[in-house]
């Protein structure tokens, strides 16, 4: 959108060759997309219309620090909830603190409708308890940068691969992590390529992979879309419906306002560490979606000018 709108003159690059160059007056957004990806994206965008199931988790009262404060949500089976809000709304300390990677100081998270709650402290409860977390920073909390495709899929598992002594059968891994590749089309020269020689999508569908062999029931994506390119956008919101239409409780984290708008069937708007509003798909409005997200803001702002 930003070339479109400052630029004269287009130049698309794809696999290091010049495929076009033209007038941004004489073009329009789809063509340049197609272009960069070598196909049509049209019948690939994302369109939230599925049943919703029974609550798969509720989360009630979560706190912790000026961050995240008094939140309660309910994610239900086969939808897409997305969250929105503006950096430093505490979209991201909310996704660490339901994950136990940060421990919260108040609030309680029932799973799979359970009337008692579930004791979350670490990681290893969350995942133990059916639920993934891709971080937004993937390179730093989500990949063995110098391990192979191979391992990073197969990572939460190893277990069902290991043999009497341990020891990892790697025929079976190879061929769990290269159904999975090719389930994802993940493009990697083989799945002994180094994860950190990959491009940014085919590093994000790694993670997801590894999530999928999981077969966890609660997947939050937090930025799954952040800095890959718009094929491999594409591709992932392609993934996340399919998981909601399988029937998994999908949470969905964004700045992007526009890909919560088409991918989500609910959207959850976070403002200075509350969940101030819940948008239903037919209440879907960017102005209104916007406003919440500055609420809390707007509110601190007119007390700080009475005082």
């Amino acid at each position: 959108e930003e070339i479109q709108r400052i630029a004269d003159r287009i130049t698309v690059l794809r696999d290091g060759c010049a495929v076009a160059t033209v007038d941004a007056a004489q073009t329009d957004l789809d063509q340049v997309i197609r272009w960069m990806v070598g196909r049509d994206l049209v019948a690939s965008e994302p369109q939230a219309r599925r049943e919703r199931g029974d609550w798969a988790m509720r989360v009630d009262g979560l706190c912790r620090g000026p961050s995240v404060r008094q939140v309660s949500f309910d994610l239900h089976r086969g939808e897409i909830l997305g969250f929105a809000g503006l950096m430093g709304s505490g979209r991201t300390e909310t996704m660490r603190a339901i994950f136990g990677a940060d421990r919260p100081e108040a609030g309680r998270v029932f799973l799979a409708g359970s009337n008692t709650p579930t004791p979350i402290r670490s990681p290893h409860d969350a995942v133990r308890h059916g639920i993934a977390l891709l971080t937004e920073d993937r390179k730093t909390h989500g990949l063995l940068l110098s391990q192979p495709v191979r391992v990073n899929i197969t990572l939460n598992r190893l277990e069902d691969l290991a043999g009497p002594v341990g020891r990892i059968r790697r025929g079976e891994e190879s061929a769990v992590a290269n159904r999975l590749a090719d389930l994802l089309s993940i493009r990697c020269s083989s799945v002994e390529q180094r994860a950190d020689e990959l491009s940014g999508g085919n590093q994000q569908k790694t993670i997801m992979a590894r999530w999928i062999y999981r077969d966890c029931d609660i997947l939050i994506f937090d930025e799954p879309t952040r800095g890959i390119d718009v094929g491999a956008k594409f591709e992932i919101y392609q993934l996340l419906s399919d998981l909601a239409g399988r029937g998994k409780a999908v949470i969905m984290v964004s700045s992007d306002l526009k890909e919560l708008l088409g991918a989500c069937d609910r959207i959850a708007v976070m403002s200075a560490g509350r969940l101030v509003r819940t948008f239903a798909r037919e209440q879907f409005d960017r102005d209104e979606i916007m406003a919440a997200a500055l609420s809390g803001h707007v509110g601190k702002r007119a007390e700080g000018a009475k005082l």
